[in-house]
């Protein structure tokens, strides 16, 4: 999956270039995951892999304290999970997911950027067939045999496991990830980051002043913030 993991590493090194608006959306996250689950890392998966994500991201522990503090208590808002798609200038597909306490405010936010940067905001589901969800465990190899882990792994939903540079990734489909995810703390497998991905199928060709508009678009929709991930097909 080397395509899949530098399509992955320059989007990402984009995406949390920030890291103020890293440490918010990592916030949103960590509120989103208390409210299902309560605050209590030990009893709330999805918690814990926010909580991964966050010292991956070096955010500091007193912020991810005060966070799942303030998600505890009544006041917090409660954010709505949406996914918007759309095309952008020369047939490049886009998906973004959203974090949200007004999606009347961020659809109208979603819209504004695609008709001012040439593209369209689409009807929800007319770009699932572009891309491919993924989820993909970054984990310390520290004393594994891969060979072995990959056995151990694969009635948990591993696909693939990935040696990237200094990376030791596990691939799995987005269903899968609550059974991977247990399947490494099974094995006491010490999982240093989670990525949810969407990876394009096909990707497409443009050349330097069109990739520059199409970057145009992409930036100003991370730049909002309800935005927690923006996914495109072109190709990079």
């Amino acid at each position: 999956m080397g395509r899949a993991f530098e399509f992955r590493k320059a989007r990402k090194m984009k995406r949390w270039g920030k890291m103020a608006v890293t440490f918010t959306r990592i916030g949103k996250e960590i509120a989103m995951s208390v409210k299902q689950g309560g605050p209590d890392p030990a009893n709330n998966p999805r918690l814990r892999v926010v909580m991964q994500n966050a010292k991956a991201e070096s955010m500091p522990k007193d912020r991810v304290d005060a966070a799942i503090s303030r998600a505890s208590s009544k006041d917090q808002k409660d954010y709505a999970e949406v996914v918007y798609e759309g095309m952008g200038p020369y047939g490049v597909g886009i998906v973004i997911e959203t974090a949200t306490d007004n999606p009347t405010r961020t659809v109208a936010n979603m819209r504004l950027a695609f008709n001012r940067n040439n593209g369209e905001l689409g009807k929800s589901g007319s770009l699932d067939f572009i891309f491919e969800r993924k989820c993909i465990f970054k984990i310390d190899p520290t004393g594994l045999n891969l060979d072995d882990l990959e056995l151990e792994l694969i009635d948990f939903g591993l696909e693939e496991i990935e040696q990237a540079e200094d990376e030791t990734l596990l691939y799995s489909a987005f269903a899968d990830f609550g059974n991977m995810q247990k399947g490494l703390e099974s094995l006491n497998i010490s999982i240093i980051s989670v990525d949810k991905e969407r990876i394009p199928l096909s990707t497409v060709e443009l050349n330097t002043e069109q990739i520059e508009d199409v970057n145009k678009l992409i930036d100003r929709l991370e730049e909002d913030e309800d935005v927690q991930g923006v996914f495109h097909n072109m190709k990079s």
